[in-house]
């Protein structure tokens, strides 16, 4: 046992069923990723074609209700822009000076929340989910303040730090942790004690058992979380800077409202959809990145 190298692949295969003959494994192990890849290859045209053409039905029937003032009774578009009245307003917003400031704003506060809220969220997720003793401990008191939405949050961050900046990027950090922390703590009671026990058979300390077993197998629900805790941050942090910024896609959202120019509002929000959408998309492809035995396993399991 002594020097014995151990993965959470070799445990895996430790643990499963005999072999079948070498030939038929090695045929099995080599046609069905190439079939998996051959798939996926084929699949996104069409499904972006669908997605395309739910965009375009969308924005049809958005300048239908809104070009022709529709009043449905509980729904009212005789004051919601049309696309008509968006497209000139989004043209003049990208050719003012301005707006480098309102988004450099944006994404430097909530890319500092993510980031630190990924790092604590992580951490102290497998903490809890590795140590009764962590989770007696930490569990209750983030159990209490995780229902507490971000807004909620606005006067006292105010009043924690000495600048609206800092206020900012603490209200993204809120909204950011919790999705982190509870997909974390759900990835490390996932995994099977099995694994964890044929690890300590081959000799594992505590380091390589969180390195090689407990985080690769806690990793696809690590990156779930992360993914929504990136749309939850884009959230809190737009409310903030509607209420304490001076620059942001939040503050020109709500500073359009009070001026009355709804066109403008419609592009905020579409810039924040976008950022927000985009952002969360480059989470999961990182994560993809990181787990690329999940992503083939997954690409197995649907043949």
């Amino acid at each position: 046992m002594h020097g014995a190298h151990f993965s959470l692949a070799a445990t895996d295969t430790s643990l499963s069923a005999p072999a079948q003959d070498d030939g038929a494994s090695n045929d099995a192990d080599i046609d069905r990723p190439e079939t998996a890849k051959g798939k996926r290859a084929h699949l996104p045209f069409g499904r972006l074609f669908v997605r395309l053409l739910s965009l375009v039905v969308f924005v049809a029937l958005w300048q239908a209700a809104s070009g022709n003032r529709l009043h449905l009774g509980l729904v009212n578009f005789q004051n919601v822009p049309a696309p008509s009245e968006v497209v000139p307003a989004l043209r003049d917003l990208l050719q003012s000076p301005k707006i480098g400031a309102h988004v450099g704003s944006s994404l430097c506060r909530v890319f500092a929340g993510f980031v630190s809220a990924a790092l604590a969220g992580i951490a102290l997720g497998l903490m809890i989910g590795r140590s009764r003793w962590a989770a007696d401990l930490l569990q209750p008191p983030l159990e209490m303040l995780r229902p507490i939405p971000g807004v909620a949050w606005i006067p006292l961050a105010i009043l924690m730090f000495p600048s609206s900046e800092l206020s900012m990027v603490f209200i993204t950090f809120v909204g950011a942790l919790f999705p982190v922390l509870l997909n974390t703590i759900h990835g490390v009671s996932g995994i099977d004690p099995r694994l964890i026990a044929a690890a300590k058979s081959l000799g594992a300390g505590r380091l390589r058992l969180l390195t090689e077993v407990i985080a690769p197998g806690a990793a696809p629900s690590i990156v779930t979380g992360l993914s929504i805790g990136m749309g939850t941050s884009w959230f809190c942090l737009v409310t903030a800077e509607m209420i304490a910024g001076q620059y942001g896609i939040g503050y020109f959202t709500w500073e359009s409202y009070n001026l009355q120019s709804y066109a403008d509002i419609v592009v905020g929000m579409l810039f924040i959809g976008v950022f927000g959408m985009a952002s969360s998309v480059l989470v999961r492809k990182f994560g993809d990145l990181l787990t690329p035995w999940y992503q083939i396993g997954n690409a197995c399991g649907h043949e």
